[in-house]
């Protein structure tokens, strides 16, 4: 029996190893695909409305300067008529051109350039710093245009949309599945640029990050104001952020008021029992009002006090010695 467990160990070890080599491999075609796929996906393609210029080695009569390309993709260049142009680099152009320019000249030398990128247009609006139209002259991401565009505001929503306006990407491969219409998105991962949130851009997209919802904080606080719903935001961090609570508030009857589909709904907290881990700090919602009220009978003690105070500020001084 140890005899024949010694025969069979060779074989088995052997076996291991060379599923171990065909792993290896895989990953390294694999990589090197997507390798491939990167750097093809990155370069320039030409589009309609693009503007080339193509120089034919030691032969000016065949060369064109400003080559607009047309709305079928195509150029028109001496002796060899139509070329397509559209969703081709400038080095696929120029090998066609110089393919069919064998039959006249011999060993033919083409170079294409493009003089003026005006088919890959993308807009970006809404709450960053640098609004505005892109040409591009090579493909980007989500993240790099809202880099171009200086980032977002303070007041950025969470999410923002990039809405497809041309309709699918002309260059696009037969099965392609990116989508008409509106894509949504979140900013947070858009930023930290997560491969399912950080996608390329496609000529016509128009990328929308809308403001923020607000709430707002009124009554008893150092800065009644709107504030940005940029995160969830609890009650007590949303009065924290307006500057806090001033003197002679009755904390233990702030209001919420929430608009819903069916009418408005009042919400009280006590704001002592949620710094005492008592009582829920309730999350605020669009469009919330949080009222912080005053106190009548304190107020009423302070007011009192305070018209005493100026009488005796009017009272003579005397020295006793």
């Amino acid at each position: 029996m140890a005899s024949s467990r010694a025969r069979w160990t060779p074989i088995i070890l052997a076996l291991i190893l060379n599923v171990h080599a065909e792993c290896a491999l895989a990953q390294t075609a694999a990589a090197r695909a997507r390798t491939v796929f990167e750097s093809t996906v990155a370069r320039y393609l030409i589009g309609a409305r693009d503007v080339l210029d193509i120089r034919v080695f030691r032969r000016p009569e065949l060369s064109r300067d400003a080559v607009r390309v047309d709305e079928r993709g195509m150029i028109q260049m001496p002796l060899i008529g139509e070329v397509q142009a559209a969703c081709r680099t400038e080095g696929e152009v120029a090998a066609e051109i110089a393919e069919r320019y064998r039959r006249y000249l011999r060993r033919p030398q083409v170079d294409v350039f493009i003089k003026e990128y005006n088919s890959q247009q993308v807009a970006i609006i809404g709450a960053v710093r640098a609004p505005g139209r892109f040409l591009l002259q090579r493909r980007i991401r989500l993240l790099e245009l809202l880099s171009l565009a200086g980032g977002p505001t303070d007041r950025a929503g969470r999410r923002l949309q990039i809405i497809r306006t041309a309709g699918p990407a002309p260059c696009a491969a037969e099965g392609s599945e990116d989508e008409d219409g509106i894509v949504f998105y979140d900013l947070k991962d858009a930023l930290r640029g997560d491969s399912d949130s950080n996608p390329y851009l496609l000529p016509g997209d128009i990328v929308t990050l809308p403001e923020a919802d607000q709430v707002y904080i009124v009554g008893n606080v150092l800065h009644p104001s709107a504030i940005p719903l940029t995160e969830q935001i609890t009650v007590s961090r949303a009065i924290a952020i307006a500057g806090g609570t001033l003197p002679d508030t009755k904390a233990d009857r702030v209001r919420i008021i929430r608009q819903t589909p069916t009418g408005k709904t009042e919400i009280y907290v006590d704001l002592k029992a949620i710094d005492r881990r008592q009582a829920e700090d309730v999350a605020l919602q669009a469009n919330d009002i949080i009222e912080v009220p005053t106190s009548a009978g304190k107020r009423l003690i302070r007011s009192l006090l305070g018209g005493l105070v100026p009488n005796v500020g009017m009272l003579p001084v005397r020295v006793v010695r």
